[in-house]
């Protein structure tokens, strides 16, 4: 979840139950704001093509396993078989705000099948509970959250990151894994928030099969202008942050461990980001601010330029009552699903529309036409 205008009596009232201030959560947008269009310079001529799936959570979808209302569900492939989809900002009242409140979560399809999903168990029995300790601590009128920015699996290990403090202002990122599918995770190491700037904040990591993962970062606030760094790291050194290497550009050109990294794509206001390694190539998904949209790019290597790469707007933002094809009320998130391929390529997207409680969750789509 995220802040909405300050005007909307809804907004305030659900903020003042949290007490979590003008922010509480993840992602959200303004009511009836205007949907965005596609046309920047790197866009492409023609649409991508997006079908709903399906609703993954909800009432009636994950309501019997304690998490009706949550967000995010970035999904990770166990390596049982089994999908976990690791939410944010997650309650088992009413309606977003109320009963008990947990952050972050996991919700698990026994089918890894991304044209088979069905959330059908939780981590934590039959009722949903916090993946690491959160208390949701005040810090003045506000309170702490911890949200996830990616979930991966590296050699049988899972592995999460975390952002966490009072949402939008990051106290520390840390990172954790597990060896039991997910159910009981072990702390590996933290970052400070402001190291970069900030923009080492959100992270995502693609695992390639030359022994490393590849980092992309930013800023975690959607507000804040922010470059996106790239980083690697050997994929036996993750919870080590002396093993990441910057990429950046120095005097005798772009190279690894450079004294500092440098923005690989310019600087924007970025809300989620998803790197995948696929198909013997990279992709990105990303929460585009400006215009408002949830886009993707595909480039060979981890190092392509991504100012020249070929941006594709696969999710839009609509008005209530105009949800059609890649239209959608209040959008967020976008992470890749595993077992995608470029010929049928899955999301997760997220999706909370405030004068309505009832709409805060996760949903599947399906994109078509991703060059």
């Amino acid at each position: 979840m995220t802040h909405s205008p300050a005007g909307n009596d809804l907004t305030r009232r659900t903020v003042l139950k949290l007490g979590i201030g003008v922010a509480v959560g993840a992602g959200a947008f303004a009511a009836g704001a205007p949907a965005a269009i596609a046309g920047g310079p790197n866009d492409p001529t023609a649409p991508t093509i997006a079908t709903k799936v399906k609703n993954l959570s909800g009432l009636a979808e994950t309501g019997p396993f304690g998490a009706p209302w949550t967000d995010l569900g970035i999904p990770v492939r166990c390596p049982d078989g089994t999908m976990l989809f690791v939410c944010g900002d997650t309650f088992d009242g009413s309606g977003v705000g109320d009963g008990d409140w947990y952050a972050p979560v996991g919700l698990r399809s026994s089918s890894a099948d991304p044209n088979n999903l069905r959330i059908d168990g939780v981590v934590g029995g039959d009722h949903a509970r916090s993946l690491v300790d959160e208390p949701h601590t005040w810090v003045g009128d506000k309170r702490t959250t911890a949200i996830p920015s990616d979930a991966f699996v590296v050699n049988g290990v899972m592995y999460m990151h975390l952002m966490r403090g009072v949402i939008y202002d990051t106290h520390h990122t840390d990172f954790w894994r597990s060896t039991d599918n997910g159910e009981t995770w072990e702390y590996l190491c933290q970052w400070p928030a402001d190291l970069y700037g900030g923009q080492f904040q959100q992270k995502t990591y693609a695992v390639a099969d030359d022994g490393y993962c590849y980092v992309l970062s930013t800023v975690f606030n959607r507000d804040v202008e922010s470059g996106m760094l790239l980083h690697r790291v050997r994929q036996d050194s993750l919870g080590n942050p002396d093993a990441y290497e910057p990429w950046g550009f120095t005097d005798s050109g772009w190279q690894w461990n450079a004294p500092a990294p440098t923005t690989v794509f310019g600087t924007r206001k970025w809300g989620e980001i998803c790197f995948r390694a696929m198909d013997g190539k990279y992709v990105l998904t990303w929460l585009n601010m400006d215009p408002l949209s949830i886009r993707a790019m595909v480039f060979p290597l981890p190092t392509s330029d991504l100012t020249r790469t070929l941006e594709q707007t696969m999710i839009l933002p609509c008005a209530p009552g105009q949800e059609a094809g890649n239209l959608v009320l209040s959008p967020y998130g976008g992470f890749v699903v595993p077992g995608s391929t470029f010929g049928d390529f899955h999301i997760v997207v997220s999706q909370w529309y405030v004068p309505d409680p009832t709409i805060y969750r996760i949903m599947q789509y399906r994109i078509a036409m991703l060059s």
